[in-house]
């Protein structure tokens, strides 16, 4: 039937619910099937395990951010700055408008160092390896390595979305934006070049 619930769909969206609301160490694929109110061995039908259904939502997920700073970087019209502003936009509003699936990404596999976070490290690095593309591109610190910069920028912007995860910071469309611009000025601002004529900063 041309309207028949793309079920594979269904599994998924009804795993981040699950995985978000429970962790993914602590739910049973049962727990997804009846979330998603499909039988338990549909799910094996479309999945081979609970693990591949995280990898699953992990890669289509971050396919997306990779082409997004691909995209973003090819605007030859965009200053650094500027690029990197985007960047934090989308990441940001990733998380405003879909925190379950933003939750599951970072506690369940960007952070699993152990686990799912070293199965997908070559992935991981290819955002940071896009950040750092627009840096190397960009009119910012020579003297700072373009792969620091681009891991501080993403580690600061992943922090704040950990903070709005465990509700230590407020969860609201003004701190969402406010949040945008602040990352980007505290990057940049470190990251500027000298001024002719400043005093050097002594340690």
């Amino acid at each position: 039937m041309a309207n028949a619930p793309d079920k594979r769909r269904m599994i998924l969206d009804a795993a981040i619910t699950v995985f978000a609301r429970q962790g993914f160490h602590h739910c049973r694929v049962s727990d997804v099937a009846d979330e998603a109110g499909v039988a338990y061995g549909l799910v094996y039908h479309y999945f081979s395990s609970k693990e591949e259904i995280l990898n699953t939502l992990f890669l289509e997920r971050w396919q997306v951010m990779l082409e997004a700073i691909g995209e973003i970087d090819s605007r030859q019209a965009l200053s650094t700055r500027e690029k990197l502003y985007e960047v934090a936009s989308f990441i940001v509003d990733s998380y405003r408008y879909d925190p379950d699936l933003m939750k599951v990404i970072i506690v369940e596999v960007t952070r699993a160092a152990n686990s799912f976070g070293a199965v997908h490290l070559e992935k991981i690095r290819e955002a940071y390896e896009g950040i750092a593309g627009i840096l190397a591109n960009g009119s910012l610190k020579t003297d700072v390595p373009p792969e620091f910069g681009a891991m501080f920028f993403y580690g600061a912007i992943e922090q704040l979305l950990t903070g709005w995860i465990f509700e230590i910071l407020p969860r609201t469309d003004e701190e969402y934006e406010r949040s945008k611009e602040l990352v980007v000025d505290t990057i940049c601002a470190g990251l500027q070049p000298a001024r002719a004529g400043a005093p050097a900063v002594s340690g």
